[in-house]
């Protein structure tokens, strides 16, 4: 099991998902009670599982379970962890929770992509969960865990059911993907980049600007990622991504390039960004770290394309 311990009662714990330091969720503490942000996929659970039996916490203790949308890396192992949590609420953005509750439809577009070995070895079994514990959260309301506030912003962008989380005790954002990705190795020593996560299939850059200047407009001092973990907020971070999704929208645009030759033009592009925090970076290796964020970042480009084409 592999968590860090970071301040204001909160934990962040590897999703196992993929490779470690890809994917996480976190366990947030506060007067006895706790809330489960993200979940990983099925195979994520045992780790909580583990870190509960450690810290002597009852699971009847955790009372909130919240994915930030229902893309399998941040909702899958919901279903899962609800069964072994028995006073657990799941809240979720209202365009997410009927998937929870019937996952069928993200289980075989999933599948559709991966084949069931894949699938299987990424995802394992996508548990629904009961209709009765799903709560839907409007745009600005608020739940109380101990009387810790936590405020739930419906953030358009990467996803049309995806919402962030605003912790005022840490003043920091549980960002899901709309704070873009991070992962150990982009954390340089001048700064930490980061990168748009453009994903398929309801990117949409307008939204997702919008986006950003809710989150920058809180005054943020930390942001949980959960590609990955605690990032200390910036006004250039975020001005980076933004740069990054108008560059985006330019090289999707300016030919018809094959999702192939879209891939190769956004790798360029984000070396030679990387190059400006680390000049001495090896070439060959950062593409070859980028190749997974590549490929899924033009699929999600080439789909917006096409719905701006269509009109």
């Amino acid at each position: 099991m592999i968590y860090t311990k970071l301040d204001h009662g909160v934990t962040c714990i590897d999703a196992g998902y993929v490779s470690e330091g890809m994917a996480c969720y976190y366990l947030m503490e506060e007067g006895g009670e706790c809330a489960v942000l993200e979940t990983g996929t099925s195979h994520s659970a045992e780790a909580l599982w583990r870190l509960l039996r450690e810290r002597g916490i009852a699971r009847e203790q955790v009372r909130f379970v919240i994915p930030t949308h229902v893309h399998l890396d941040h909702a899958g192992g919901a279903g899962a962890m609800l069964a072994g949590l028995p006073e657990a609420q799941l809240l979720i953005h209202p365009r997410g929770a009927r998937h929870m509750a019937d996952p069928r439809r993200l289980v075989d577009a999933a599948r559709a992509v991966y084949g069931d070995e894949l699938f299987h070895a990424l995802y394992g079994e996508v548990v629904p969960v009961e209709a009765g514990r799903i709560r839907e959260l409007s745009d600005g309301e608020t739940v109380s865990l101990a009387g810790r506030q936590l405020q739930f912003r419906h953030t358009r962008g990467h996803a049309e059911h995806h919402l962030c989380i605003w912790d005022e005790a840490s003043g920091g954002w549980f960002t899901g993907d709309m704070f873009g990705v991070s992962y150990p190795w982009c954390r340089f020593p001048a700064a930490d980049f980061v990168l748009p996560s453009t994903t398929p299939s309801q990117f949409d850059p307008g939204a997702f600007l919008a986006s950003l200047q809710l989150l920058d407009s809180y005054a943020p001092r930390r942001m949980f990622l959960t590609h990955y973990g605690e990032l200390a907020y910036s006004q250039a971070s975020s001005q980076l991504l933004a740069r990054q999704i108008e560059a985006y929208c330019e090289l999707a645009t300016s030919d018809s390039s094959d999702a192939a030759g879209l891939q190769q033009r956004l790798g360029d592009y984000t070396l030679a960004l990387l190059r400006e925090f680390d000049v001495r970076a090896d070439e060959a290796g950062l593409r070859d770290r980028l190749s997974f964020d590549m490929q899924l970042n033009a699929q999600g480009l080439q789909l917006w394309r096409q719905r701006a084409a269509n009109g």
